[in-house]
């Protein structure tokens, strides 16, 4: 009998999953993959393999937990075991660089991006991108290394000074800042094939979008990562579902992509901007989901990604259902 098994490594960003898989009767297994053991020899179970693996698993002291997965994917794969969201895919969520090359290769307007290998270039790189300019963590999620600076000198002295926060692949983005015409940006949930929803996020107090909890990011001095998580004012204000774009021209594009990718569930954001650009930035397939804007768009991720993972597997692995 099959089974779904979701791949992870943060047991917090769970419960909500949890539920809508046990609310729909759906047989499901959890893998913790912040450590463990692998035997290439043995064969893996039969079902359907679900990655939720995060390209911010090192600031929650599991630095090793995509490299990891990147095994169990691969041996998953060879074996032919049916897999969300796989192992092409995970080198997307990992890396800003591989997103952006796929959304420009398939047409998106993109913002110009310069990636920089440790720290010796990244004053000489920042002068050849136009004023204000943000930097961001090629491996990021949650706001990772997300700053915007008006001036050269604010960047030299964030450079060569204590604040500089190590990315965890050594790679920084200097990009150039793209200014929204509304100060928000849209964050476009698909999954299985079909749009859920869209939410708008509110820019005007920073960067750090993480749609679950409004994720606040603070390097310590030991350049440990802390994560802090804000006040339930504070995240219900940021995030409200975007009414009306159900028929915007975008979502198709979206979804063409993820089918050529092979993206199962994803969060895809832009941004409209003030000189009439529509500009893709992120893709994230470890997508979490807001219960203020679920509420007032009527739809649940969790739910929706039950039903999909379900209709995946045969009716037999459905606890409840007629005949059993």
């Amino acid at each position: 009998m099959s089974k779904v098994y979701v791949i992870h490594e943060n047991p917090e960003w769970l419960p909500p999953f949890a539920a809508a898989f046990d609310a729909l009767g759906l047989d499901w297994e959890e893998w913790l993959l912040d450590e463990g053991a692998l035997d290439l020899d043995a064969a893996p179970p039969e079902g359907v393999f679900y990655s939720r693996m995060s390209a911010s698993s090192h600031t929650r002291e599991h630095p090793h937990a995509k490299d990891y997965t990147r095994s169990v994917l691969s041996w998953l794969e060879a074996h032919g075991r049916m897999v969300v969201n796989g192992r092409r895919v995970v080198e997307l969520e990992m890396s800003k660089v591989d997103q952006h090359a796929a959304l420009r290769a398939a047409g998106f307007d993109v913002p110009r991006t310069v990636a920089v290998i440790g720290r010796a270039r990244l004053l000489e790189e920042a002068r050849r991108l136009p004023l204000p300019f943000i930097t961001k963590h090629n491996q990021g999620g949650r706001g990772l290394g997300v700053q915007k600076f008006e001036d050269f000198g604010a960047f030299e002295a964030y450079v060569t000074g204590p604040d500089f926060e190590e990315p965890a692949d050594g790679i920084t983005l200097l990009q150039e800042y793209v200014r929204p015409a509304d100060g928000t940006i849209t964050r476009v949930e698909l999954v299985g094939g079909e749009f859920l929803y869209a939410l708008r996020a509110d820019t005007s107090q920073g960067f750090t979008l993480c749609p679950a909890d409004n994720c606040e990011i603070e390097t310590l001095a030991d350049g440990t990562i802390q994560v802090i998580p804000p006040s339930e004012e504070d995240a219900d204000s940021l995030f409200h579902w975007r009414d009306g774009f159900d028929g915007h021209p975008i979502i198709e594009r979206y979804l063409d992509f993820c089918a050529r990718w092979d993206i199962g569930i994803a969060g895809i954001e832009f941004i409209e901007s003030a000189d009439g650009r529509l500009v893709t930035y992120d893709i994230n397939t470890n997508t979490n989901y807001n219960p203020v804007v679920e509420a007032e768009a009527g739809r649940s991720g969790p739910e929706a990604v039950a039903r999909y993972l379900a209709s995946l597997i045969p009716a037999p692995a459905l606890a409840g259902t007629a005949g059993d």
